[in-house]
């Protein structure tokens, strides 16, 4: 079993939850086969045009400019990682009601036609990795769990929509921390619980590898 931790907060553990429930994640993860991608401390261009030129001129036979020869060697880095993985686990946090920018060009990276997805004869969008899962593990300090907030987070709902509903994977686990910031005077008893899940989850991982 091999686990690609994607690991989604450049902010020290001290700082921030989510760092908290990676480094968590991790300690209880016994000697399970795991490597961390960490996206901010990869070099990722940002998809746009760039990429697009770089696929023209591979097609043309062209040189390559530097920038263009960094984000082809990214993307296939990226969709690398994610496909030696039988388990992939995110952990990030809500940052202005989504995902990280770095972790998004992850994900731009990996959604790719053919690799992550493709369409069926009939036009019908198919899932191309049912065969791996997905642990998500995620902080917010607002509270999103409610009819009223939860159509404003766009974080955890965006992560489950491509990972399970585009590529395919099934979600074996989700752990997430909110409310902390919302309620300073519950906090740590907050966190602590969150922390503990996110220990529970290595554990049942270490546990039954699948």
């Amino acid at each position: 079993m091999n686990v690609l931790v994607v690991k989604a907060n450049n902010r020290p553990a001290s700082e921030a939850v989510s760092s908290k429930m990676y480094e968590t994640f991790m300690e209880n993860l016994g000697t399970v086969h795991v490597s961390t991608y960490d996206v901010f401390a990869e070099d990722m261009p940002y998809f746009g045009q760039d990429l697009f030129n770089a696929f023209a001129k591979v097609q043309a036979g062209d040189k390559l400019s530097e920038l263009e020869q960094r984000i082809l060697a990214a993307k296939q880095k990226a969709m690398d990682a994610l496909a030696a993985a039988d388990i992939v686990v995110f952990a990030f946090p809500l940052w202005n009601l989504t995902i990280p920018a770095k972790l998004q060009t992850f994900i731009d990276y990996v959604y790719q036609a053919g690799f992550t997805f493709k369409y069926d004869e009939n036009g019908q969008l198919m899932g191309l990795m049912p065969d791996k899962k997905a642990i998500i593990l995620s902080a917010r300090g607002g509270i999103y769990s409610t009819p009223e907030t939860e159509p404003l987070e766009m974080s955890v709902n965006y992560i489950k929509n491509v990972v399970g509903g585009i590529f395919g994977m099934e979600i074996i686990d989700e752990v997430i921390i909110e409310g902390h910031n919302a309620a300073p005077d519950q906090a740590d008893e907050i966190i602590a619980k969150g922390l503990a899940k996110a220990a529970e989850t290595a554990k049942r991982l270490s546990a039954a590898p699948i």
